[in-house]
């Protein structure tokens, strides 16, 4: 089945490109930039990477993301992420970026979006990869500071595909930002939120009714729920889960114990990512054979969560069509062989 994996395209709907800064490129970054990070070697690094909770991830997270200062360090940042999908075969990533995380720091909007562009193109020109770009408002800052970002936001609208919402879930439901998201959806953005991560169903219900987001960022705690399980089927509103990040974070305490495996059965449109994979042990493939090795997965489960990801995209019908029958033909091709 790992040969199954490997040989699928996949798209990649839920990946944070800060999440992709590897410990060497940030060692790299804070020599050339002369950032002090509280770590003295690369290994110091990775032993941090050891969390209890998703607040102890974002700590060092943003940590790690003040080394980025110049429009080439986004761009080396995204292009080694492309290189991970050139290897993990993603020929699809939206990914999403924090410009708060960088401008109250003193970047640039400009700085940050145009280094990650220019290396997304260059995807696209090298690799044949197609991506978007999703922005994501910092919920643990406020609306009044989300609106700022906003209207930065506005100067580069057609590059910027989607708006999102991450950081510390609990205490920021997304009815915080209810206004500055329905702006958002008024400019024509594609509206996507973190919701049931960590916190209860009250938030999916938020991101639903009050954004009405497209997409459930994570919404793994939607098993609680049997009703909003019955609408999210019948809606077929994506979840775009990440395997990896749940056990590092605690969300779970085991893959034993995820729930991706029954929220697929029940039929929903059940999505597999990576999230912050430099932090979390695993880029895309990784977290496919972590399920496959943890769960019953079937070679159909496998198809039809790639295939899911396709669906869930922001891509035109015709090129999902055009993805998804590649999708079709290789696992079919691979059935083929392995009946032999």
């Amino acid at each position: 089945m790992i040969d199954l994996i490997k040989k699928l395209p996949k798209a990649e709907l839920h990946l944070h490109i800060e999440g992709s800064l590897e410990p060497e490129l940030m060692f790299k970054l804070a020599k050339k930039n002369k950032i002090d990070i509280p770590y003295k070697s690369i290994e110091e690094i990775k032993k941090a990477y050891d969390f209890s909770n998703l607040q102890s991830f974002l700590d060092i997270y943003y940590a790690g993301a003040a080394v980025l200062i110049t429009k080439e360090d986004f761009y080396d940042m995204t292009w080694a992420y492309i290189k991970k999908c050139v290897e993990n075969n993603i020929i699809h990533t939206e990914i999403f970026f924090d410009p708060q995380t960088h401008t109250q720091r003193g970047i640039s909007f400009e700085t940050v979006i145009l280094g990650i562009k220019q290396a997304l193109d260059d995807a696209k020109e090298k690799y044949g990869i197609t991506s978007h770009i999703i922005m994501c408002f910092l919920r643990h800052l406020s609306q009044e500071e989300a609106f700022k970002t906003f209207e930065e936001a506005l100067v580069f609208k057609n590059i910027i595909k989607g708006i999102g919402l991450d950081s510390s879930e609990i205490g920021h439901p997304p009815s915080k930002f209810k206004d500055v998201f329905k702006k958002a959806k008024e400019e024509g953005f594609e509206i996507v939120a973190h919701a049931g991560e960590e916190a209860d169903v009250s938030y999916i219900y938020e991101a639903l009714d009050l954004l009405e987001v497209k997409r459930i960022d994570h919404g793994v705690q939607a098993i609680n729920s049997k009703e909003l399980l019955k609408r999210l089927k019948e809606e077929q509103i994506p979840l775009t889960v990440c395997p990896n990040s749940n056990i590092e974070l605690k969300v779970f305490n085991s893959y034993k114990e995820h729930n991706i495996k029954k929220l697929l059965d029940y039929n929903l449109l059940v999505t597999v990512n990576s999230d912050d994979p430099a932090y979390f042990k695993g880029y895309l493939n990784q977290n496919y054979i972590n399920l496959v090795d943890n769960l019953e997965l079937t070679d159909e489960d496998i198809i039809q969560l790639v295939k899911n990801s396709f669906k869930a995209s922001f891509i035109s019908d015709e090129l999902k069509e055009k993805y998804l029958k590649k999708v079709e033909e290789i696992g079919r091709d691979y059935k083929l062989h392995k009946n032999k």
